[in-house]
């Protein structure tokens, strides 16, 4: 080989340049999954204020799942906070759905009322059931400000089981799920508020 410097300077150079790629996209891969999850969280606490909280809330979990309720279960809760005092419990539901299991997030102020409920994922009859997914969401909206005790319990129903609440059209049985969903959500942080809050009840 006539020019065996320059095989080993091209080699060197080859080298260098896969080195300099690989710490490019271990540099980047990390920046990239931080923005990811930013964005994750982003849409996950919309249903959340801005103003209510200041901390990172999906980072501060209360509660572990799956925990059967009467009717859905609860994967997992979270504390947001302000000012180091807590602002709202963010719970996580399942339910069954017509076509399958609902998801929802369901904020709580420490007082017990609804700050916002989000449909987290879904797969009910498009057109139907379906439109439970929108964000912001009418529908859901309807729940905001409501509480385990305003309405009482046998409040808590669809106005055709002798209820205080409309459904959505052609959809029974997704409106009834969401609405026990909310309803279980109620009465657990009703419950179990001073573990989910950290704030002994006669605080």
């Amino acid at each position: 080989m006539k020019h065996p410097g320059g095989v080993a300077i091209l080699i060197l150079l080859i080298a260098l340049g896969i080195g300099a790629t690989y710490f490019t996209h271990i540099g980047t891969a990390g920046r990239i999954e931080a923005q990811q999850h930013a964005i994750a969280n982003r849409s996950v606490l919309e249903v959340l204020p801005a103003d209510r909280y200041d901390n990172q809330p999906l980072a501060q979990p209360v509660l572990t799942g799956p925990l059967a309720l009467a009717h859905s279960t609860l994967l997992g809760g979270y504390l947001a906070t302000r000012n180091g005092q807590p602002s709202a419990v963010l719970l996580r539901s399942q339910a069954p759905g017509y076509e399958g299991s609902i998801e929802l997030l369901i904020a709580i102020d420490p007082l017990g009322r609804l700050l916002g409920v989000k449909t987290l994922r879904q797969s009910e009859t498009p057109g139907l059931g379906a439109a439970i997914a929108g964000w912001p969401n009418a529908w859901l909206q309807a729940f905001t400000g409501k509480s385990r005790q305003a309405p009482e319990d046998s409040g808590w129903a669809l106005s055709k089981d002798a209820g205080q609440f409309d459904q959505i059209a052609g959809a029974t049985v997704t409106s009834r799920a969401v609405l026990q969903a909310v309803h279980d959500a109620l009465r657990y942080f009703d419950e179990h508020k001073a573990q989910l809050t950290g704030v002994a009840a006669n605080e």
